[in-house]
């Protein structure tokens, strides 16, 4: 893990064009891999089940809970929302306006404003949730005006392929929609997360802020 670590660290210091963090994925990691990223100098982990977040961090030390920030990183169900704000610093995959509402609506009946991406769907992909640049583009005013919401950028997963003109295509096009929806509406959306175990590097070259590796930090 020491290694795999080292090797991400190089080319985010390397490549990046702007700070890059990274999110280790913990869906197949025990807890004894993700106390040893920490130990390594991890503070991000990223879950894409929200019982399995909660799960793991009812394992951690009290002092690992204090240090850890948790991600959500996966489909999250209108009638799940409920238990994902608040026990999630981020969630990465807000994919509609329906559930911006909702999510929203839960933070202000806690008297709190929930840290949010917006997914996007750069390329038709049945298998793929999240707004069309488009649609995000249109839904934006009505978005912003959410209380319960703190809109940090945006989101995508690019397509399954062995072609890399492919998934750079997405991560160009989601940094152009993030700086256009910037000076549109005269905000700040610092946040890209964009860039798997597969295709990290390329995320990072086109100006990813956020990677989300599980495999190559863990192993298979």
């Amino acid at each position: 893990m020491a290694a795999n670590l080292a090797k991400v660290n190089d080319v985010i210091n390397l490549n990046g064009v702007s700070p890059v963090k990274l999110i280790a994925v913990t869906k197949h990691a025990s807890i004894n891999q993700l106390e040893e990223a920490h130990r390594l100098g991890v503070r991000d982990f990223g879950e894409s089940k929200i019982q399995d977040a909660l799960k793991k961090r009812a394992q951690l030390s009290p002092e690992l809970i204090e240090n850890i920030r948790w991600h959500f990183i996966g489909h999250l169900q209108t009638n799940k929302a409920k238990q994902a704000v608040g026990n999630f610093a981020l969630i990465h995959s807000i994919d509609s306006l329906r559930l911006a509402k909702e999510v929203s609506r839960i933070a202000e009946g806690k008297n709190s404003v929930q840290a949010i991406l917006l997914q996007v769907k750069m390329q038709e992909d049945e298998n793929k949730g999240g707004f069309s640049p488009a649609e995000l583009k249109d839904c934006m005013p009505e978005l912003l005006s959410l209380k319960g919401l703190q809109i940090q950028g945006l989101m995508t997963i690019s397509p399954l392929s062995d072609d890399a003109t492919i998934w750079c295509k997405s991560f160009i096009g989601l940094k152009q929609l993030r700086d256009e929806l910037a000076l549109k509406f005269k905000i700040e959306l610092q946040e890209l997360s964009m860039g798997m175990s597969d295709d990290w590097r390329d995320a990072i070259k086109y100006g990813s802020t956020m990677i989300r590796l599980g495999r190559a930090i863990f192993g298979n």
